[in-house]
């Protein structure tokens, strides 16, 4: 049968395959043990004996088909089959229809996209005379009476799935029943007068990871109070692992957020909780994250699909993602093209007549996009129709105010503020007999030089506008983000902020918001609003935007509505330096929104009184140094080195301790690649520094070289003259350190470790907000109070000073 194309992992699997035949792109293999003379030897003997204990549900088929493209160390898994005639004809299907296709394909990365796409077809056609009910109300009923009997948990403990599979004791597998309930993992066996029983409360799981060993390719390794569990074997190891991920998670989120968790209609109540619809959850919680979209999304439908990409006259295969406000389509690899329509901007949305299953959308801005090979496409053009006759009325005009940054300061303040409107008005013609009186002869020549460079960059990004479009409905490609490396024009940045980050969806869908919210909250006097009032003046003080009234009652006002609209968070110190920038580039309202967006979606959990999404972030940063910089790893004794020294970065995207020239570019790749640009740069910084670490004998040392190396980040490109920028004001003892560019810095970031995948991000935080969550209750427990770890920040005044982070409690 053909499978849905999966990675496998063959770091062991040799031991349990052996290949029967093989060519460029596929190999077929057969299980090692199976009809072999000898039994295969010991390892085909184990393999063999395991095989025969398993339930039919969860056997491994004696033989699969692998795909592969050359220098690749990717492998999927697309067919298995019981009996080596039925894998014979999968073979030669293979043979005699893909082979001859794949060599007119210019990259292996489109010959995986093809042959994934064509695999997924097969799949769908075999689906239409072979559907059946996902579950089967008898078995579950029979399993339910056999979890209640074995386990004797309370009666409104709620069964929702369980699997076969194998548990290891030692070295010896167990062949038994895995149950997922809501608030416990459970297993049970009876094999030849031998009883299992096995009882782990979720809240209890310390850690829950896919993991490989000698024996066995793939198990889920499940540890609870110090103790290891390994289960193995299961059909769907995947889906069984995201499950179990979801409802362990869930179960820590009760304890660390609970009156989130009450209000949850669903969550709070357990009947509620099914199979179903923990999937469904979790593939919504996915697409919103993706693409940006509001939390309160739901995805409805999705549709494999082909779009129509005008620019590279290319239909590009992916996915059309459906939820109640919004049309999305990623192509299959999630990078080549991506795509959101709001259906507020619908016009029209229409079908063609021929063979082409087309749906045709028409948008705002005499844009239209045109899916093709749509599936039941009539039925699909109908219910979108009725969809957007709903939400077009929704539609918000944004509003034209400007950023406090240029228009808005008082240009006759001082003459630091008439550069700050030469950055910001740099795309205008430069008035040289002007600027001769405000700066110096060599300052402006590097302005006049920079200012084209500005120019150059708003030229390409125009460019790219006029083949992808502009606007939340733009074309989202591979040069998008080659764009965002090399830093967002000046002139441009507020309005991709807001697109990137989504934060333009929600202005869009809450018109009149914030003025609410400002007015609501005006004369409120807490321990919020106190915090904010003292740190204020903090924000940027050498910045020409916040010497004056006009840009300090605007972060004032941002962060006191902030703090109204979610009480729960509040204001945290580092709120204050993110607003400032933010304030720089975007409106008032734009800025206001732009941290919801930052607090609530793009760093959850990051400003609540335990900074808990800041530390998940710090193990998964961990993480990844030991994986990438394992020289690192073996010369530091302690890894909470780099936890406590990269807090900051994490809390403030850097602008605490890079020049603010340079922290721009920055926040720019955040709001396009989310924290995976942040994880991103910390390991090129540390890769960058590696040397001088080695080096150091002391945490001292190594702080010291990390300041060194901040203080020498420039940036060439930025628009602002030499006086302003912070980068260049070092002192003569550190101009002999080499100055590291920040674009080129980033770049190199891409290069070393673009590989990292926002799936395996997601996994990695799932993974260590388990840990994390588990260590701070251990910890509550045995201290009286909790206490916050300190953030390290920086500012043009205070250079490397620690200051505790402020909470409201």
């Amino acid at each position: 049968m053909w499978l849905k194309p999966e990675e496998v992992l063959l770091k062991n699997a040799l031991k349990l395959w052996l290949m029967e035949r093989s060519n460029d792109y596929f190999v077929l293999q057969r299980r090692r043990g199976y009809r072999e003379e000898g039994g295969g030897g010991l390892t085909g003997l184990l393999v063999g004996t395991l095989d025969s204990v398993l339930d039919s549900t969860a056997k491994v088929a004696p033989f699969r088909i692998l795909h592969q493209t050359p220098d690749s160390q990717v492998y999927l898994s697309i067919a298995c089959g019981a009996n080596r005639e039925e894998i014979t004809k999968h073979w030669e299907w293979l043979e005699q229809n893909i082979m001859k296709t794949l060599s007119v394909f210019d990259s292996n990365e489109d010959i995986t996209n093809f042959v994934q796409g064509k695999i997924r077809g097969l799949i769908a056609e075999e689906g239409k005379h072979s559907f059946a009910k996902e579950d089967d109300p008898e078995k579950f009923r029979e399993a339910l009476l056999k979890f209640e009997k074995c386990f004797g948990l309370p009666e409104q403990e709620k069964l929702v799935t369980y699997y076969s599979c194998s548990y290891w004791k030692g070295r010896v597998p167990c062949q038994g029943w895995l149950y997922l309930s809501t608030n416990f993992l459970s297993f049970y066996s009876f094999l030849l007068g031998s009883e299992i029983k096995l009882i782990i409360s979720w809240d209890a799981v310390s850690k829950l990871e896919k993991t490989s060993n000698v024996i066995l390719t793939e198990s889920i390794h499940v540890c609870s109070q110090g103790e290891n569990h390994y289960f193995s074997m299961f059909l769907h190891i995947n889906q069984t692992y995201l499950l179990m991920e979801q409802l362990a998670n869930y179960a820590i989120k009760r304890i660390f957020d609970k009156e989130t968790f009450d209000n949850d209609p669903i969550l709070d109540d357990p009947l509620q909780i099914t199979k179903r619809g923990l999937e469904n959850r979790a593939h919504s919680e996915q697409f919103n994250a993706f693409f940006r979209l509001p939390k309160e999304e739901t995805l409805k439908e999705v549709h494999e699909c082909f779009l129509w990409v005008p620019f590279s006259h290319f239909n590009t295969h992916g996915k059309m993602c459906i939820s109640e406000n919004y049309i999305c389509f990623a192509s299959q690899d999630g990078n080549l093209c991506s795509v959101i329509i709001p259906l507020r901007e619908v016009l029209a949305i229409d079908k063609t007549n021929d063979s082409s299953k087309s749906v045709i959308i028409s948008i705002k801005g005499k844009t239209a996009f045109r899916f093709s090979e749509v599936k039941e496409f009539e039925q699909l053009v109908a219910k979108l129709r009725l969809k957007c006759g709903a939400a077009s009325t929704q539609y918000h005009d944004i509003s034209t105010e400007v950023p406090i940054s240029s228009e808005s300061v008082d240009p006759s303040d001082d003459i630091e503020v008439q550069s700050l409107i030469c950055q910001k008005e740099c795309s205008k013609t430069v008035n040289t007999e002007a600027l001769m009186t405000v700066f110096h002869p060599q300052d402006l020549e590097t302005l006049n030089s920079k200012t084209l460079k500005e120019k150059m960059k708003e030229q390409s990004w125009n460019i790219l506008f006029t083949e992808c479009g502009r606007g939340v409905s733009m074309f989202r490609t591979k040069k998008t983000q080659d764009l965002v490396v090399r830093g967002i024009p000046e002139t441009l940045r507020g309005e991709l902020w807001m697109l990137f980050s989504g934060a333009v969806n929600d202005m869009a869908a809450n018109p009149g918001y914030y003025a609410e919210v400002v007015e609501q909250s005006l004369g409120t006097c807490n321990l919020a609003t106190e915090e904010i009032e003292r740190d204020l003046r903090r924000s940027l003080p050498e910045h020409p935007a916040f010497q004056s009234d006009t840009g300090i009652s605007a972060l004032r006002r941002v962060l006191t509505a902030y703090a109204f609209r979610n009480p729960k968070i509040g204001y945290c110190q580092a709120m204050n330096i993110l607003t400032s920038v933010l304030l720089l580039y975007a409106k008032e309202e734009e800025a206001f929104w732009l941290l919801v967006a930052v607090c609530e979606r793009m760093l959850p959990d990051y400003f609540n009184r335990r900074i808990i999404g800041a530390l998940v972030d710090q193990a998964v940063f961990e993480e990844l140094i030991r994986d990438h910089l394992p020289q690192l790893t073996e010369h530091m004794t302690d890894m909470t080195f780099f936890s406590s020294v990269s807090l900051s970065w994490f809390l403030t995207l850097f602008i605490s301790v890079l020049p603010i020239e340079s922290a721009v570019n920055v926040v720019d790749c955040f709001f396009y690649d989310g924290i995976k640009a942040i994880l991103q740069l910390g390991l090129a910084i540390l890769d960058y520094n590696l040397d001088k670490l080695l080096e150091c004998k002391d945490d001292a040392e190594a702080v010291t070289a990390l300041n060194r190396f901040f203080d020498n980040v420039t940036n060439k490109d930025s628009p602002l003259p030499s006086s302003v920028q912070q980068g260049s004001n070092v002192s003569d003892e550190k101009s002999s350190h080499i100055r590291v560019d920040i674009t080129d810095l980033i770049r190199e970031s891409n290069e070393k470790y673009g590989n990292i995948r926002c799936e395996d991000i997601y996994s990695m935080r799932c993974r260590n907000r388990l840990y994390v969550i588990q260590t701070l209750e251990e910890t509550t427990k045995q201290n009286v109070g909790t206490w916050v770890p300190a953030l390290v920040w920086e500012d043009p005044t205070c250079r490397g000073a620690t200051r505790p982070v402020s909470h409201n409690y």
